[in-house]
């Protein structure tokens, strides 16, 4: 409406502005007929122009006595019959009629229940943000030049609600904070002080969705953003959709909780944009490990939530939750603050909540990999996929990311997925070397043929899995677990660093020092730090002296047997679980519980050399020349070597160092009495005795 200034001049104003005008100008006309003003009851005026309050008149004091319902019957009856009053009155009908069609006001009142008494006080509130000059007037009305603040008895007599109306501390204008008494003052006094929430007065003025409270833990995502992003879970979206809608979208009575279940990068905000764009809402994300933190008091945490669910409310956005995993869950089951359409972006499931909201799971399994590959298309326009985007565990997030280097080429890209799957080693697990291929390790020909199985199988089981679709087979996990089992020193290491370069993959071997503890639980909780750390990444994860790990359970006697059969169970079902590549290695196959070997895939009994391993074992062992091309060997009888020596892959490894560092000490190539003396230091390791002469000749 058009409202005159002190000059004169006319001015657009916002209706509910001049709903407070117009009200109190018709106020103190009363005021003013009833000699009720300050210069008519005889006081004493000060430079502000407000009465001496040391002074009391008998005129206001039959005006303070005068029973309530007589004065509102003569206010009432002066309405009616002044002229200035009656325009007042016409006037204020036409900006009530606006105001009730007013979308921010309908909007407060909506999402935060509010009473016609606790809009107007608000109103009262907000006003002063506009023109702070009207505290004046507030004085005035309130017949009092210190109490200059709206108050419930200020809204009770200007917009003529009832003068015993009250606020409860769980009124919606109390709850959601949108104005507060000044200081200390109580909320059900009707002479208590109100201001405006400074973020609430922001809103209604300038329709600005901020508060400074929240910082830039709040970010805004408009409906549009997701349009032309690639839906990787449209089962999943669609229904999330169909069950929104069919509750009402984000005006529905019951608050509506969908909690998105997957591992960080999976893409869980991007489906809640998608879902945002399919029901054309705008979406409002919450960093909840900012806001809601460990170091963050409960009552500060609580007041943050308050604040983001209601700036979500205003805005009539979705709002997506983000680091639950990080906020205390007793904190969250006691938020009694919810509105609308909210997502809940976690890695595992959260407590069912004790409240009145609907919460309905949705879990984002992994990609497969030919998602994985079609996802990478999509983002390059169909560039050619490197072998870390088709057969490593990525997220969507990775997959992008890796998309920002396809230009440096494969092995760039290769490097990054990798750097972005890698985990420090720490005391848990440490790199072992790869140097070794096919061609350096030495075995018979069948347990040869069972590795190449293993490999085989290895390199092949996403696209039996997935492509085939014979990963129904395996609803547990999808990875490959294997156990070497044989003498030591029979190449069970060297074969598992073999299969690793030969599947281009990064080999780990689990420190079993750093993982068994003596404290109950904590072996679990770091053998869950290992196979998480390792089951994305292209690492082949080895176990060396399982039998240490995976033994037998044993009848429970006492606690620390219970316990002890505990540590089992959890690694049985987490090797059951564990979607990547574990070789198992242990010279007693013997003490391995049964349950754990029914569950192995592939278990390669190593032996002992023999005689033609052995004598491929020396030939490659002991070498024929220096790197200069000069002999090094002088009357080696490889034959008698393979016949004679029983010795593993180890051992002769070990005599033909021996053999080498006697000769060079010596001064001569290396001869057969170097190798004999050699190998007779390392056949007496294991208690075998030779004694001078038997292999003379």
């Amino acid at each position: 409406m058009m409202v005159e200034t002190s000059h004169g001049l006319q001015q657009e104003e916002q209706i509910w502005m001049t709903r407070i005008r117009l009200r109190s100008q018709r106020r103190i006309l009363w005021m003013r007929d009833r000699s009720l003003s300050f210069a008519e009851s005889g006081y004493t005026h000060d430079l502000n122009g407000f009465a001496d309050s040391s002074v009391i008149t008998d005129r206001e004091v039959d005006r303070i006595l005068a029973a309530p319902q007589v004065l509102a019957t003569a206010e009432a009856n002066f309405y009616d019959r002044d002229e200035i009053a009656q325009s007042l009155t016409r006037q204020i009908q036409m900006a009530d009629d606006l105001f009730a069609r007013d979308p921010v006001w309908q909007r407060l009142q909506q999402v935060f229940r509010l009473s016609a008494l606790e809009r107007d006080l608000l109103s009262l509130t907000i006003a002063l943000e506009v023109d702070p000059f009207l505290r004046r007037v507030y004085g005035y009305l309130h017949d009092d030049a210190t109490m200059t603040y709206p108050t419930l008895w200020l809204a009770s007599m200007l917009f003529q609600r009832s003068s015993a109306a009250s606020l409860e501390p769980d009124s919606g204008l109390v709850r959601w904070r949108l104005a507060y008494p000044v200081g200390n003052e109580q909320v059900g006094s009707i002479t208590s002080a109100w201001v405006a929430d400074p973020a609430i007065a922001s809103w209604s003025i300038r329709g600005d969705c901020t508060d400074p409270a929240l910082g830039e833990a709040v970010l805004w995502l408009p409906a549009s953003l997701a349009a032309e992003t690639t839906c990787l879970y449209p089962d999943t979206l669609k229904a999330i959709e169909s069950f929104v809608t069919a509750m009402g979208q984000v005006g529905s009575p019951v608050p509506l909780e969908m909690e998105l279940v997957g591992a960080p990068g999976a893409g869980k905000r991007t489906l809640a944009m998608q879902v945002c764009t399919a029901l054309n809402l705008d979406l409002m994300t919450a960093d909840a490990s900012l806001l809601l933190g460990s170091d963050v008091s409960r009552s500060l945490a609580l007041e943050r939530l308050m604040r983001v669910v209601r700036l979500a409310g205003l805005s009539g956005a979705a709002l997506y939750w983000h680091g639950l995993e990080e906020v205390n869950p007793k904190l969250w089951q006691l938020n009694q603050f919810h509105y609308g359409l909210t997502f809940l972006g976690v890695t595992v499931p959260l407590e069912p909540n004790q409240n009145q909201v609907v919460r309905r799971s949705f879990p984002l399994s992994r990609l497969t990999r030919t998602q994985q590959v079609k996802f990478w298309q999509q983002l390059t326009n169909n560039s050619p996929v490197p072998d870390a985007i088709a057969n490593w565990l990525l997220t969507p997030a990775e997959i992008q990311k890796a998309t920002q280097v396809t230009s440096a080429g494969t092995e760039t890209i290769t490097a990054v997925c990798r750097q972005m799957l890698h985990r420090q080693a720490g005391e848990l697990f440490a790199p072992l070397g790869c140097p070794y291929t096919w061609a350096d390790i030495v075995l018979p020909e069948t347990v040869r043929q069972h590795l190449r199985e293993l490999e085989e199988q290895a390199r092949l089981r996403w696209q039996v899995y997935e492509e085939w679709g014979f990963g129904q087979l395996c609803p547990m996990g999808q990875g490959m677990t294997a156990l070497f089992s044989g003498p030591s020193g029979t190449g069970k290491t060297m074969a598992a660093q073999v299969l690793a370069r030969s599947l281009d993959m990064e080999l780990y071997r689990v420190d079993l020092a750093g993982v068994i503890n003596k404290y109950i639980g904590e072996t679990e909780k770091r053998l869950k730090q290992v196979f998480d750390a390792c089951e994305r990444a292209n690492v082949l994860l080895f176990f060396d002296e399982a039998d240490a790990l995976f033994g037998q359970r044993t009848q429970v006697k006492d606690a620390h047997d219970r316990f002890a059969n505990i540590e089992i169970d959890y690694l049985l079902q987490r090797m059951e679980q564990f979607d990547g590549i574990a070789i198992l290695a242990t010279n007693r196959k013997s003490d391995l519980d049964r349950a754990f070997l029914r569950r192995i895939r592939f278990i390669v009994d190593f032996v002992q050399p023999g005689v033609e391993e052995r004598s491929q074992l020396w030939r490659s062992a002991l070498l024929e020349s220096t790197p200069q091309g000069e002999p090094l060997l002088e009357g080696i009888d490889w034959e008698f070597l393979a016949n004679k020596l029983t010795m593993t892959g180890a051992d002769i490894k070990s005599a033909a160092l021996g053999a080498a560092f006697l000769a060079r000490s010596q001064g001569t190539r290396i001869a057969m009495q170097h190798v004999l003396h050699a190998a007779r230091r390392e056949m007496a390791k294991h208690g075998v005795a030779i004694r001078t002469g038997e292999w003379e000749g």
